[in-house]
C-alpha cells in the first residue's frame, strides 16, 4: 500500500492505494468519525451487482444505506441528483452523516455533488474501481452535465478521504482500461520527460497491466502529479486548468457523439492529439507525434475524429468549455514538455486545424 497526502487549501486527506486497501476502511472511520449516525453509499448498477455486499460487510457499520444509480454518464443528470438528495433526506441523513461515493468517475463526480449540497455539506469518502477515477476522485470537482456542456454544474468539494482497492481494477471491460490510462498519460505529457519516457517504456501493453505492481506505480505517480498542481491551485484560478490537457476537444467529442457512446478517455486522446498539433504550430512544439499516435494505437486507441462529426459543432462546443471566456475558445497547449500553458485560440486557427485533423486522420 502506498499512501498520498494531498493538500487542498485547508484541508489535507490520504489516498490509499493498492491491493486490499478496502480492510482498512472500517478503522478510518471509527478512528476519525467516532460520531458517525449513518452511512450512504452511492454506487451504479455495475459495480452495485459485483461489489455492493462485499462493501457493506467490510464497513461494519450497522447504519448503511445504499442508493444504486445508472452506470456511466447516465448518472450525472438532474433527475438522478434530485433523486439522490430525495433518498438522503427520506432516509434522515442528517450533518453527522457520510456519504461513500463507489465508482468510476461518473458516480464520484454525482455523490461528490450530493455530498457538497446535502445540508450544505456533509463528509464524503472516495472509493474508486476505475482507473480514470485515479484523476477523477483526487481533487475536489466535483459536478453533474448539463445538455449544453459536461461537468458545468458542480462545486469544488474535497473528499475526506480516498481508498483505491485495485482489486477491482480486475473486472473492468478493455475500454475502461483504456479511458483510465489516458489520464495517465495526460500526466506524463503535462509534467515532464521522464515520466512520459517511463510510461512508453514500461506500458506496451494495457492488458499486461492488471493485476500487476507496474499499475500502482503508474496511477500513484500519476496522483503525486495531481496533488503538486492541486496544492497550489485548488479551485482552477491559474495552474489547475493545466490537467485539461487534451480535454477540450475531448469534451466537446464526448457531448457531440452523445454521453456513454465512447469514454471520456478515449475522446481525451484525441483530443491530446489534436493539442498536440496545435502546441506544434503555435510553439513550434518539438515532439515526435507520429512516435506517440503509433504508441497509442498500439494500445487501442483511436486517434481520429469520430465520422460525421461537424467542425461547425465542434466549435460550438469548444466555447461552451469551463476554460472559455466570452466565447474565446482555450486550449491547454505544450510550449515544451512539462510546461503546459492555456492559450485563446482564434476561431479560424482552430476552424482550419481542425480541418487539417479531420483530413488526416487525426494525423
Amino acid at each position: 500500500m502506498e499512501t498520498i497526502t494531498i493538500k487542498a487549501g485547508d484541508q489535507r486527506y490520504p489516498v490509499h492505494v493498492g491491493y486490499g486497501i478496502l480492510d482498512h476502511l472500517q478503522s478510518f472511520l471509527e478512528s476519525e468519525y467516532p460520531q458517525l449516525t449513518s452511512i450512504l453509499i452511492i454506487t451504479d448498477e455495475t459495480v452495485g451487482e459485483l461489489y455492493l455486499e462485499e462493501l457493506i460487510h467490510a464497513i461494519g457499520y450497522k447504519q448503511i444505506y445504499s442508493k444504486v444509480v445508472p452506470a456511466g454518464e447516465k448518472a450525472k443528470t438532474f433527475e438522478v441528483y434530485y433523486d439522490c438528495l430525495s433518498f438522503a433526506l427520506e432516509k434522515k441523513l442528517d450533518r453527522r452523516s457520510m456519504i461513500l461515493s463507489f465508482g468510476g468517475g461518473a458516480v464520484g463526480d454525482l455523490a461528490g455533488f450530493v455530498a457538497a449540497s446535502f445540508m450544505r455539506g456533509i463528509p464524503f469518502i472516495q472509493i474508486p474501481t476505475t482507473i480514470l477515477a485515479h484523476d477523477s476522485a483526487v481533487g475536489g470537482k466535483v459536478a453533474i452535465n448539463h445538455p449544453l456542456g459536461k461537468n458545468m454544474i458542480g462545486a469544488f468539494y474535497q473528499p475526506v478521504g480516498v481508498f483505491y482497492d485495485l482489486n477491482y481494477l480486475t473486472s473492468l471491460p478493455k475500454a475502461e482500461v483504456r479511458s483510465g490510462f489516458a489520464e495517465v498519460i495526460k500526466h506524463g505529457l503535462i509534467s515532464n520527460h521522464p515520466f512520459y519516457d517511463w510510461l512508453k517504456e514500461q506500458v506496451e501493453s494495457l492488458d499486461a497491466t492488471i493485476p500487476n505492481p507496474l499499475m500502482i506505480e503508474c496511477l500513484t505517480k500519476g496522483i503525486k502529479v495531481k496533488a503538486r498542481i492541486v496544492e497550489v491551485d485548488e479551485k482552477e484560478a491559474g495552474v489547475r486548468a493545466y490537467l485539461n490537457f487534451g480535454h477540450t476537444l475531448g469534451h466537446a467529442i464526448e457531448a457531440e457523439v452523445g454521453y456513454g457512446k465512447i469514454t471520456h478517455g478515449e475522446a481525451v486522446a484525441i483530443g491530446m492529439v489534436f493539442a498536440l498539433q496545435l502546441s506544434s504550430q503555435t510553439y513550434n512544439f518539438e515532439f515526435n507525434t507520429t512516435e506517440f499516435i503509433q504508441w497509442l494505437k498500439h494500445l487501442g486507441y483511436r486517434t481520429e475524429l469520430p465520422e460525421g462529426l461537424s467542425i461547425e459543432r465542434l466549435l460550438g462546443r469548444m466555447k461552451q468549455d469551463k476554460k472559455s471566456y466570452g466565447q474565446s475558445v482555450r486550449f491547454v497547449l505544450l510550449k515544451e514538455m512539462g510546461q503546459p500553458i492555456v492559450s485563446e485560440v482564434a476561431d479560424e486557427f482552430l476552424i482550419e486545424n481542425l480541418e487539417i485533423f479531420k483530413r488526416q486522420g487525426g494525423l
